[in-house]
């Protein structure tokens, strides 16, 4: 059995009775009910994730994946593909904006690097899991093999075991680097969506108009010549995905297997969501969507995946930014269900009476 065969297998529904509980408690709170708005679900489902009422969210990381993406040769991004290195650079030096965003909320920032082309030295504090430098570019054959895009999965599952293992995690939070990769992502927001790639097709870099146009053009060239087949999650990730989605999906369903509650980025970390969904459907379970890109396509996925976004501040970044900042939300939902007194606790009778 393959690690990623054994970690669906472990995959089990959340733990309904903690859920019942939550809401009960949530429901005779000193306060009207529901006053507390989509906080109050939420924190019912982290308790049925964590198996408690008391949940606490101590031990935070994101993981931002990296990854280049041979489609950049069609001009789809205004920023060249050395960029991804040079910023994966910036992240273990603690310059760039999911440094400052995750040290605000608690949590610590892990690079892995599934893809990128360029040669880390051994000894420099990411997590080494490179596949292969880059994907090749979909325009003209598929981004990888189905080989390597098994391993990218299976490359994410296994930094959810080593997190889990060691320091330990209490939430996990996913992000992205990689030049063109929203050029990927949108094209398997594509693939399951049908929409047509205008609604779905976003700035990425900042493209204007014409850069729009030319970037629909070459998704539909990648998604007519690698006929990409939805009931086929790793062909589409092998055909039109990248090597860093691939590990934002292993994330996600690694993190399931664990019980351990995931909550994503934007476009990128929920097309590796939307992956790992359709691998396992039982995996939408453990995710929250940090927030709503103003990416187009990710309303989409979010529709598909059935996730109301925690935040929306018209942001798209990645990064893990997105889902940095919605730890703060997350961890107000732990202690709301916790923390706030019963009618019954401060001696208040039939308040919901009449």
């Amino acid at each position: 059995m393959t690690l990623l065969e054994q970690s669906i297998q472990n995959i089990t529904q959340p733990d309904q009775e903690i859920k019942s509980a939550a809401l009960k408690r949530l429901a005779n709170q000193a306060r009207p009910r529901g006053s507390l708005g989509r906080l109050e679900p939420a924190a019912a489902r982290l308790a049925s994730i964590c198996g408690r009422l008391d949940v606490k969210l101590d031990r935070k990381t994101i993981v931002t994946c990296a990854g280049d993406h041979g489609v950049v040769e069609e001009g789809v991004s205004l920023f060249p593909s050395e960029v991804t290195a040079q910023m994966v650079y910036n992240f273990v030096q603690g310059g760039a904006s999911i440094n400052v965003l995750a040290a605000h909320a608690g949590a610590r920032v892990r690079v892995a690097d599934l893809g990128v082309r360029h040669d880390f030295d051994p000894g420099l504090d990411i997590l080494h899991k490179k596949i292969r430098k880059g994907t090749a570019n979909m325009a003209t054959g598929p981004a990888m093999t189905r080989e390597e895009a098994a391993a990218s999965v299976e490359a994410g599952i296994g930094i959810a075991n080593q997190l889990a293992e060691s320091p330990g995690l209490d939430l996990l939070g996913t992000g992205d680097m990689g030049i063109g990769n929203t050029t990927a992502s949108s094209a398997i927001i594509a693939v399951y969506s049908g929409l047509p790639l205008k609604e779905l097709v976003g700035p990425g870099t900042g493209l204007d108009e014409q850069g729009l146009d030319l970037k629909a053009r070459v998704i539909k060239k990648a998604l007519d010549l690698n006929r990409p087949d939805p009931a086929d999650p790793m062909g589409v990730l092998a055909r039109v995905g990248g090597l860093e989605i691939g590990g934002l999906a292993g994330l996600v369903i690694g993190a399931a297997a664990r019980q351990i509650p995931v909550v994503c980025d934007g476009l990128i970390s929920t097309a590796g969501a939307l992956i790992a969904c359709e691998l396992c459907p039982a995996a939408g379970q453990y995710i929250f969507a940090g927030h709503r890109s103003r990416e187009t396509g990710h309303e989409y996925m979010l529709r598909h995946l059935g996730l109301t976004p925690l935040l929306d501040l018209e942001m798209r970044l990645g990064e893990g930014t997105g889902a940095a900042l919605a730890m703060h939300i997350l961890d107000a939902c732990t202690r709301i269900l916790a923390d706030i007194k019963t009618f019954e606790e401060v001696g208040i009778e039939n308040a919901h009476e009449g």
